[in-house]
Formats: structure tokens, C-alpha cells, sequence
């Protein structure tokens, strides 16, 4: 408890060193930044090896998604468990169908997806440090909603990047840590989304957020993932435009 409120006043900290800087563009990064930072997004997402420690990043956004859908429905959140497999659990309370829950289950896939055109949108408009501080508040508020010590260590192994960038990294270096997130969360909400349409659902194992779907509004699974396999690759095409025309 003690290490989890002082993450959370650091990262408020964090928060309140870096506001004067909001209102302002920050200087055009060198042409060299938007490459690397791709390179670098393709091989957090490509290879198996890296993708295992990487996607840990995924399934918070993807966790946090449903988290943030459902409270913004009216559900109270009960908790969120991130586990050392990259896998990850949120838990809500409410009415166990209806338009909130199918929204909450539906924010999953699509959050990767949203906050990295978000991202895309802010580093393409030169501001780095509002995408230091949305990602900073974003990782605080789920701070405060994990119920697990893995999921507690990995949230604060990303606020403490977030808070070293930010601190420390010189403009140059936050254009670059800012462009190879969105370009991660792009490219790499898309993944997961080819693994599900992969994946034979595991005997006695959770349903996934598809075969829930299905359950809520009687769409056949397959129909849900397919709008994710679109949703998601919309999504890439346009914030990678922003991301090169910005670069």
C-alpha cells in the first residue's frame, strides 16, 4: 500500500513539473527520430521473444479500456489483475447485460487502438509533453485499480519510464519515446486481434471478450472479430499517416 501511494504522488509530482510546459509545441525532432522510432515499435511488436515481455504493455491498455468503459457506463469497477503471462482480468459489477456491459466488453481490442491514434494525433501536433502527461495520469488512475502484485510491479516499472523520459531525456528523446509508443500501440493492437482469430478457445478457460460478445447480443463471435481485424487496422492506416506526414 505504502509503495503504491508513493508511486502515485510521484507520478502527480511528475504531473505538476511538466505542466508549464503543456500549452506549448515542442521543436520539429530530427528527421532521423520518426525511422527509429518504427524500427523500433516493429521489433517490440514482431519478434516472439520480445513480443512475450512487450505485450504486458498491450494488455494493460486492453485491460484499462474495459476498466475505463465500464465506469464511464455506470459499472463499478471491482478491480484489474495483469498477470505474468500477459494475460489480464477486469472485474466489474452492474447488470449483467445491456449496452454498458456490451460497450465494456467491446473497449478491450479497440483501446490499444484508440489511445495510440490519440498519441499519434498529439506527436504529429508536436506536443510531447501532453502525451507524457496523459500517459502518466492514465497509468496512475490504474495504479490505484490493481489487485495483484504482478499487475501492481509491471504499472510501476511504466510509470517509472514515464517519469524518467519526462524528467530527464532531452526533447529529442521524449519525440522519440513518444512516436515509438503510438507506433507501438498501433501496430501492436493488431496483433492480438490476428492471435484471437487464431486462437481455439481453451477448455474451462475464460471466455474471451468475442465469446462474450456473442453471449450479450447472440453476433456470432466470428462477426466481433472481424470488426476488431478492421477497427484496428483502420486505425493503423490513419495514425500512421499522421505519424509520417509528421515525420
Amino acid at each position: 500500500m505504502f509503495v503504491t501511494v508513493g508511486l502515485a504522488r510521484a507520478a502527480v509530482w511528475g504531473i505538476v513539473a511538466a505542466s508549464s510546459a503543456v500549452s506549448g509545441r515542442q521543436p520539429l525532432a530530427p528527421d532521423w527520430v520518426a525511422g527509429v522510432a518504427f524500427g523500433a515499435a516493429c521489433v517490440l511488436v514482431g519478434p516472439r521473444r520480445v513480443w512475450r515481455l512487450s505485450r504486458h504493455v498491450l494488455t494493460a491498455a486492453h485491460e484499462g479500456g474495459h476498466a475505463l468503459v465500464g465506469v464511464a457506463t455506470g459499472r463499478r469497477l471491482a478491480g484489474i489483475r495483469l498477470h505474468a503471462d500477459a494475460s489480464g482480468f477486469t472485474r466489474t459489477s452492474g447488470r449483467a447485460g445491456g449496452p454498458g456491459m456490451v460497450a465494456t466488453c467491446l473497449a478491450g481490442y479497440l483501446s490499444p487502438s484508440l489511445l495510440g491514434l490519440v498519441v499519434a494525433w498529439l506527436v504529429a501536433d508536436r506536443r510531447i509533453v501532453v502525451v507524457l502527461l496523459l500517459t502518466a495520469v492514465l497509468l496512475g488512475g490504474m495504479l490505484l485499480a490493481i489487485r495483484n502484485a504482478f499487475g501492481l510491479l509491471s504499472i510501476a516499472v511504466c510509470i517509472g519510464a514515464v517519469l524518467a523520459v519526462a524528467g530527464w531525456a532531452s526533447p529529442t528523446g521524449q519525440s522519440l519515446f513518444a512516436s515509438t509508443t503510438a507506433w507501438f500501440l498501433l501496430l501492436g493492437a493488431v496483433r492480438p486481434v490476428w492471435e484471437l482469430r487464431r486462437a481455439r478457445p481453451a477448455r474451462g478457460g475464460p471466455p474471451s471478450d468475442a465469446a462474450r460478445l456473442r453471449a450479450l447480443t447472440h453476433v456470432p463471435a466470428n462477426v466481433w472479430v472481424a470488426g476488431f481485424t478492421i477497427s484496428t487496422v483502420a486505425a493503423l492506416a490513419v495514425g500512421a499517416r499522421w505519424l509520417i506526414v509528421a515525420g
